[in-house]
């Protein structure tokens, strides 16, 4: 699968670290160059430095060869408009985005986005840790 992600930072770089090592041909678009050192030296993946809200960015990424795109950066609306532009323009297949504000999640999958809140998804497994 080729998998594009937009953010380097300590999720995104699991992720693809994680990806990587399955065999996917991943791609992390970055804003700041030093996020990138948190991949490992023997990442396969490719690297981009530029703002992936930039069409030619995305396209210096592979994203019109793309299975999916992940939207993994803190700011909300970069994440919602990144994964907008993977979905509407290239059309990729799978496109989610992770969002931080809550109330913002009803309108995103109006959008047809895939929004994941670690908010939710930390209070669900801790709620689930309860019942144990």
């Amino acid at each position: 699968m080729n998998v594009v992600i937009m953010g380097s930072g300590r999720v995104a770089s699991e992720l693809a670290v994680l990806l990587d090592q399955e065999g996917h041909k991943v791609v992390v678009i970055s804003l700041d160059a030093s996020e990138f050192d948190r991949l490992p030296p023997d990442f396969h993946g490719k690297t981009v430095l530029g703002d992936a809200t930039d069409e030619t960015v995305l396209r210096k990424a592979g994203l019109q060869n793309a299975d999916a795109f992940i939207a993994l950066t803190r700011v909300d609306n970069r994440n919602a408009m990144a994964a907008q532009i993977a979905k509407h323009i290239f059309g990729v297949r799978k496109v989610m985005c992770r969002i931080y504000d809550l109330r913002r999640e009803e309108f995103y999958k109006a959008l047809g986005l895939e929004a994941i809140s670690p908010i939710n998804v930390f209070a669900r497994l801790v709620r689930g840790r309860l019942e144990e």
